[in-house]
Formats: structure tokens, C-alpha cells, sequence
């Protein structure tokens, strides 16, 4: 790690009541692959519109599906989401906005979380909105495919929303909802689909009462994070990414670690100085002015 670029990111957001937005990149090290990292498989992730309206397609997602989640069911939270969590203990985060439905975050002992895509351990039925923990609809799973696959069978790569590489899924038997037969769906967001405006709403407003922004692990490919990023510097926030790999908010970044994002949240736990009473209240009325990118 670049010792200089950790020390201007200290100086960046010391004394600054902070908003955190993390990515798939943070949850690596938890045995969980992301999208578009250095090393990513290139994959194609389903649309929501292919999985209300294309009935093979929906099998093969609830197959695969299936066998990834007991592979992300297992995942532990790793140094950085322990990190986190331990600066939103010591009182130095307004929130933390995360792009990742694995649920890590929450496990890891944080507690004021906007899951912006939701969680991968929650399913829930397009007709009547009911929605049921992800661990009951494995027990029925189970029950409607005996045997399959062979539970000590290597679910090959599993992607961050639990989807697994399982081969042959045409035999595998889906399961409705219980109370109106309606058709389950994980309750997070799919590509294709909006993320809830009341959702978008809370996440904005973390943004607005923190001084600063800390990006953790996420390329911002898609708008639906980098938008906050866009946010946060139109309005004088300063912007701090730690990510592998370039991302599209660099260009507003104050500063942009190019270094592994667990150890760099666990030095940033460690020596970020707690905030003053006034900081605290999100009282400092200091301004950050957005120069040039220091990598």
C-alpha cells in the first residue's frame, strides 16, 4: 500500500462525519467474486425482464441459484467489513450505502445499512409481495429436488447474487409462492430493474448529512452508485476511493487508493482520530474544494 496516497486520504476525511458506499470488490476476500475486477470471469448477469417472462430461463436461474446459496449462505465477513463497522461503533459514519446483497455488512456488526439492491437471503412474490427468508424457500428446494445436485458437489464459480456454475439444470422443479402461487423472485434488484425510490431517497439523505465520501470496492459502472459519488462532489463533499482497477468516479476523487480494500479499510479504522462533539452533529461547516485526482 502507497503510504503517501493513505495519508492524504486520512487528511481528506479526518474530522469528517463520513458516508460510506461499498461494492462487490470489499466481499473478494470473503470468498465471494465480483464482476469486474482484474481477475473477474466475464458473465452476463439475467435481466429482469428474462426472468418474469422466459420459463427455462427462470428454472435455470432457481437451479443454479440453489447450490450458490449455500456457498454465500457459508461467507464471513472479512477485515474491511469488520472495519467499517467498527468506525460506525466509534461513531464516525453517518451510514453505509452498499451496492452487495450478501448481507455481510449487517453480519459484520453494522447497523445503519441501506442495502440499495437488496439481499440475497430474502425472496419475494411478484403478485402478492410477500416476503420470506431465502432459507425457507432452500428447505422446499430441497424437498421438490431430492438429491440435486449432490450437496458435496464444487458449485464451480459462484457470482456475487448466488448464482453458480451447475451445468444441466432442465430437470430442476421450482416452487411458487404458498400463499397466492405467484411467481418468486429474489428480493433484491435485478439488471432491468429500479432501484426503489424511497431507497434512493434515504441514500441521498446519508450522503447529505456526512462531510464526506468513502468508496470502497466498486468500479461504478452502473449509475446506480456513482451517482452518489456525483452527488457527494457537486456539493463540495470530498470523494475517497479505494478500489483495484480503474472506476468512473476518479475523475471526482480527491484521492484514489489503487490498493486492496480490506487492508486499506483496516488502516483507516485504525488511525482515522475520532470526531469532535461538533463534528459528531454534523455541525463543522468546513468545505472541501474538488482539485485534481492524487493517485
Amino acid at each position: 500500500m502507497n503510504r503517501g496516497r493513505l495519508d492524504q486520504a486520512i487528511d481528506a476525511m479526518a474530522g469528517r462525519p463520513l458516508a460510506v458506499l461499498t461494492g462487490a470488490g470489499l466481499s473478494t476476500d470473503s470468498g465471494i467474486p465480483d464482476y469486474r475486477g482484474p481477475d473477474s470471469v466475464p458473465r452476463s448477469p439475467m435481466t429482469y425482464q428474462q426472468f418474469v417472462s422466459d420459463d427455462l430461463l427462470r428454472r435455470r436461474y432457481w437451479a443454479r441459484n440453489h447450490v450458490g446459496w449455500r456457498h454465500m449462505h457459508r461467507a464471513e465477513p472479512n477485515a474491511g467489513h469488520l472495519a467499517l463497522a467498527a468506525l460506525e461503533h466509534a461513531g464516525l459514519l453517518t451510514g453505509l450505502i452498499t451496492q452487495n446483497v450478501d448481507r455481510l455488512h449487517e453480519v459484520a456488526g453494522s447497523i445503519n445499512v441501506i442495502d440499495l439492491h437488496g439481499r440475497f437471503d430474502k425472496v419475494i412474490c411478484l403478485r402478492c409481495r410477500r416476503v420470506i427468508d431465502r432459507s425457507a424457500l432452500a428447505d422446499r428446494l430441497e424437498a421438490l429436488n431430492p438429491g440435486w445436485p449432490d450437496s458435496s458437489a464444487d458449485p464451480g464459480d459462484v457470482a456475487p447474487d448466488a448464482d453458480a456454475d451447475v451445468g444441466d439444470t432442465a430437470r430442476f422443479v421450482i416452487a411458487d409462492c404458498e400463499v397466492c402461487a405467484g411467481m418468486l423472485k429474489p428480493d433484491f434488484v435485478y439488471f432491468g430493474e429500479n432501484v426503489p425510490k424511497d431507497r434512493v431517497a434515504a441514500a441521498y439523505a446519508m450522503v447529505d448529512r456526512a462531510e464526506a465520501l468513502l468508496v470502497a470496492g466498486t468500479s461504478l459502472t452502473v449509475m446506480s452508485g456513482l451517482r452518489f459519488v456525483r452527488h457527494a462532489a457537486k456539493t463540495g463533499k470530498p470523494v475517497v476511493i479505494i478500489n483495484r482497477g480503474s472506476t468512473r468516479g476518479d475523475e471526482l476523487a480527491a484521492v484514489k487508493l489503487e490498493a486492496g480494500v480490506s487492508e486499506s479499510l483496516e488502516s483507516l479504522a485504525a488511525e482515522l482520530p475520532a470526531l469532535s462533539a461538533d463534528d459528531a452533529d454534523g455541525a463543522s461547516e468546513s468545505s472541501w474544494h474538488i482539485g485534481p485526482v492524487i493517485r
